[in-house]
């Protein structure tokens, strides 16, 4: 009898340890949801240059997607996610009859009543970046990346351009050295702590705007312009400085 009161309470203790890790499994899924629509495969959070983000989740809480790419390191609605409505603070562009919003990073377009998370066609210029991007130099060149998406400086449209990505974009390079003046150039110094990418970047992007503007190009003998080239330096630099100083720069 007292063989069998024995099996009885070992076996109560098993079920009672069960049932606590049960609670505890449920008690996390209550705590951590599984999202709807989660896309297959998505759970493993894709290699890629600059490698994963250390630490973060795959997704957030809301069901949005981490994109590590370059360690950009956002969070972002996965593609085809639709929602009933715009959010707040978007930014409408056509494209021919096709209509999409822009917000915080994200692509919409109209489908049916709602609206859906896409890929934005090439081609289409905006004239401010999203709040968050990654600068990445790939042939020598800088694109800025967000919810892969990327995007470069368009000097004659004043404006950065949704481009297909680059053949090389899995081989990023460093950034060039910024210059730090010759005889002629002006020395310039970030005042809100801009990156080495982005200062190499924005130099870059005011170097193209201001020949575009001036017509004269330093890397070209005689700054490619008939004429007097001294004063065509010298409005050069007066355009670069402007462009610089309007991005949070310190030029002398």
């Amino acid at each position: 009898m007292s063989g069998i009161k024995a099996k009885v309470g070992l076996l109560s203790l098993v079920l009672l340890a069960a049932g606590g890790q049960w609670a505890s499994v449920a008690s996390a899924a209550e705590e951590h949801p599984q999202p709807e629509g989660r896309p297959h495969g998505a759970a493993r959070a894709a290699a890629s240059p600059g490698g994963p983000v250390a630490g973060r989740p795959a997704f957030d809480g809301r069901g949005q997607v981490l994109d590590p790419r370059y360690n950009h390191g956002r969070y972002y609605p996965p593609m085809g996610t639709v929602r009933p409505s715009l959010p707040g603070e978007y930014r409408p562009y056509y494209r021919g009859s096709d209509r999409f919003y822009f917000s915080a990073g994200v692509w919409y377009a109209p489908q049916g009543p709602g609206f859906i998370v896409v890929r934005p066609p090439a081609g289409l210029v905006i004239s401010v970046l999203p709040p968050f991007y990654s600068t990445v130099w790939i042939g020598g060149n800088p694109y800025y990346y967000a919810d892969n998406v990327y995007y470069t400086w368009q000097p004659d449209q004043n404006g950065y351009e949704v481009v297909d990505p680059p053949a090389n974009a899995d081989e990023p390079s460093p950034a060039p050295e910024s210059p730090q003046g010759g005889a002629d150039d002006p020395i310039v110094y970030p005042k809100n702590g801009q990156t080495k990418d982005q200062q190499a970047a924005d130099q870059f992007e005011c170097h193209s705007w201001a020949k575009n503007q001036t017509g004269f190009d330093p890397t070209q003998s005689g700054g490619g312009v008939a004429g007097d080239p001294n004063r065509s330096r010298a409005n050069y630099n007066r355009a670069m400085s402007a462009c610089l100083q309007g991005r949070g720069y310190q030029v002398n």
